[in-house]
């Protein structure tokens, strides 16, 4: 892993399997939400899955955004839309707006909305609706397949494409997923396509 991704990882010891692919045995598959950055594989691993083919979005400032229509359809992927400190709209890290900041935007974690916890015996637990699995192969990787991509001309988002460019985007994924990992939402990591899933220890709720 490229030193980029500052997570501390470790491999679920208990997996199960769905076609093929390991995740976390206590997931179920409907649970299954994939993000990741631009070009990280999501589509093909839904696709491998047997997962719903079509892509959602989640802005992440909205208010009771985990009750979208796009996510009543899973396993899927997801684009997130993030808010950033000078910017009053969520972004995605391929929007314009993001990738011609000359400075590179920094997450706003206070806008970040997140479900409710369950309080009574009778509430929903959209805390454990979802599971976020997010998606981050080394920046390395990501510039390759992107390149491979943009000589096909598949996704105009790769015209352009640098590896700079990549390893922030998965900067802000990387931060994303300790940030909801901290705030009590169920997620964890695939750093390898069709790899291990892993848990991330933090080293802050160790001290």
């Amino acid at each position: 892993m490229s030193d980029i991704l500052e997570l501390e990882l470790i491999p679920f010891e208990d997996v199960r399997y769905f076609k093929g692919v390991p995740f976390p045995a206590g997931m179920k598959f409907r649970q299954l939400l994939v993000t990741g950055p631009p070009g990280c594989g999501k589509t093909r691993l839904i696709n491998k899955v047997g997962g719903w083919p079509d892509e959602g979005y989640i802005d992440l400032t909205l208010k009771h955004w985990w009750r979208a229509q796009s996510l009543t359809f899973r396993p899927r992927e997801v684009h997130l839309g993030f808010p950033f400190i000078g910017h009053s709209s969520a972004l995605t890290v391929f929007d314009k707006e993001w990738l011609e900041a000359p400075e590179i935007p920094k997450l706003d974690f206070g806008r970040i909305l997140l479900p409710p916890r369950k309080t009574h015996f009778f509430s929903t637990n959209w805390r454990a609706r979802f599971m976020l699995e997010f998606l981050i192969p080394s920046p390395q990787e990501i510039f390759e397949w992107r390149l491979e991509r943009r000589r096909r001309e598949v996704h105009p988002i790769d015209e352009g494409v640098t590896l700079k460019q990549v390893e922030r985007q998965v900067a802000v994924f990387c931060e994303a997923a300790l940030h909801l990992h901290r705030s009590g939402m169920s997620t964890y990591v695939r750093d390898e396509l069709e790899g291990v899933p892993k848990s991330i220890v933090d080293k802050v709720e160790r001290v």
